[in-house]
């Protein structure tokens, strides 16, 4: 038996919004282009988010937070969705966004590259069990 994806709905809105995108700009704009074009995507698609939300980075047990990021979106208080504009996804892509879901406490995001000719993405899952 198929275990069923987190949030598989949201996830399948967010990429077909983020494909709709693509097939109409292409590639070659500025990730806050993608960014903007998703966001109005989303919202016709009935996708509630948060863009740009800034979140505290803490280290060890220290008290005060060493920094800030900020990811591109938060989709249903759910998903992460972390976007690139860049001819190919490097392992420093998925490690930022690793470290935006650890950061946001989220289990589920996803990372969208826009910059190649054809539009990729990673679904990503961050698990706190041990398999």
């Amino acid at each position: 038996m198929q275990q069923e994806l987190k949030y598989k709905d949201i996830t399948e809105k967010i990429i077909g919004s983020a494909f709709e995108v693509h097939t109409f700009l292409g590639n070659g704009f500025q990730e806050v282009i993608y960014q903007r074009a998703l966001a109005y995507e989303m919202r016709c698609a009935g996708l509630e988010f948060a863009r740009e939300i800034e979140q505290n980075i803490f280290y060890k047990n220290l008290q005060e937070p060493i920094g800030t990021r900020r990811a591109d979106f938060v989709v249903d208080g759910k998903v992460l969705v972390e976007l690139k504009a860049v001819v190919q996804l490097d392992d420093v892509h998925l490690a930022q966004a690793l470290n935006y879901l650890k950061a946001y406490k989220l289990e589920v995001g996803l990372l969208i590259n826009f910059g190649s000719k054809s539009l990729t993405f990673k679904r990503l899952v961050l698990t706190n069990t041990l398999a």
